[in-house]
């Protein structure tokens, strides 16, 4: 979809949402954050799948879309904690209808798949 479209005031509302969630990794990162603060680390052990690099990207997306506080603490080593702003917790709420409707859908497609 492509960053420029987070920015586009000019699209529908779903649109909108999509853009900001849109990736591999957002939505899950998104989830993770539901339960609180988490620092870069964490959320790297919970999602062994993902690099550094990509962790970092998307947490950087989610915060240039206002989905995620990023905290900087002046310590050494340094520590970083990302949380979900009041926009990240919305769309969550928001989000929990559509993963209900998929977890419907997937629970629908195993017993199909069951009976054949």
């Amino acid at each position: 979809m492509g960053r420029m479209r987070a920015r586009d005031t000019d699209v529908c509302g779903v649109t909108a949402a999509v853009a900001v969630i849109d990736g591999k990794w957002k939505t899950l990162l998104l989830w993770l954050l539901e339960s609180g603060p988490h620092r870069p680390g964490e959320l790297r052990r919970k999602v062994p799948e993902i690099s550094e690099k990509v962790l970092t990207q998307a947490l950087r997306e989610m915060a240039a879309d206002g989905l995620v506080h990023r905290e900087v603490h002046d310590v050494v080593p340094p520590k970083t904690v990302y949380s979900l702003t009041d926009d990240g917790r919305e769309l969550s709420v928001a989000l929990a209808a559509l993963s209900a409707w998929g977890h419907r859908r997937l629970d629908r497609l195993t017993a199909e798949q069951a009976a054949s």
